[in-house]
């Protein structure tokens, strides 16, 4: 079997297969322990307290916005980490942390200009491997699963009911 070099070899689609869902997991590993962290052992009132209200009191930022924030960061890491890491909604998990992410890196360099936060960029960069592959290379993730098995349900058509 000769393969173009316009069609990826079978070894090539697995290794892509497998760096898809390996950024994906660690990107959602580092999101949904941190916020594991944040929401069961520090408690999301002394995350908000410890890095938002009190940083940013002085701040152009509103106290209640500040509150909301900081309560609410946590959940948003906690759930769209754990989706990435099985995969499922994984856009919509990828728009949240990516929205949360510049929230973040503008609350850092607000605090202080010369910000340099490698954590930050790391997510980044991993969130963007993840973002531009194509979700049809993402094939170890329950989004790709329930899309073929919706497919092979929509030509096979419901099965009927044997007794």
């Amino acid at each position: 079997m000769t393969v173009s070099a316009e069609e990826p070899s079978r070894t090539d689609l697995a290794m892509r297969t497998w760096g898809i869902a390996c950024a994906r997991v660690v990107l959602g590993l580092l999101m949904g322990m941190r916020g594991w962290d944040k929401v069961f052992t520090m408690t999301p009132a002394v995350h908000a307290s410890r890095f938002f209200t009190g940083p940013y009191a002085d701040s152009w930022i509103p106290q209640w916005l500040l509150w909301i924030t900081g309560l609410t960061i946590p959940f948003v890491e906690l759930t769209t980490g754990w989706l990435l890491v099985i995969g499922w909604r994984t856009n919509e998990a990828l728009v949240a942390l990516g929205l949360l992410l510049m929230l973040v890196t503008y609350g850092h360099m607000l605090a202080n200009p010369m910000f340099n936060d490698v954590f930050i960029f790391t997510r980044l960069v991993l969130l963007v491997i993840v973002a531009v592959v194509p979700r049809s290379s993402d094939r170890l993730s329950v989004d790709y699963w329930l899309k073929h098995h919706r497919r092979r349900h929509d030509v096979e058509g419901p099965q009927a009911i044997r007794t």
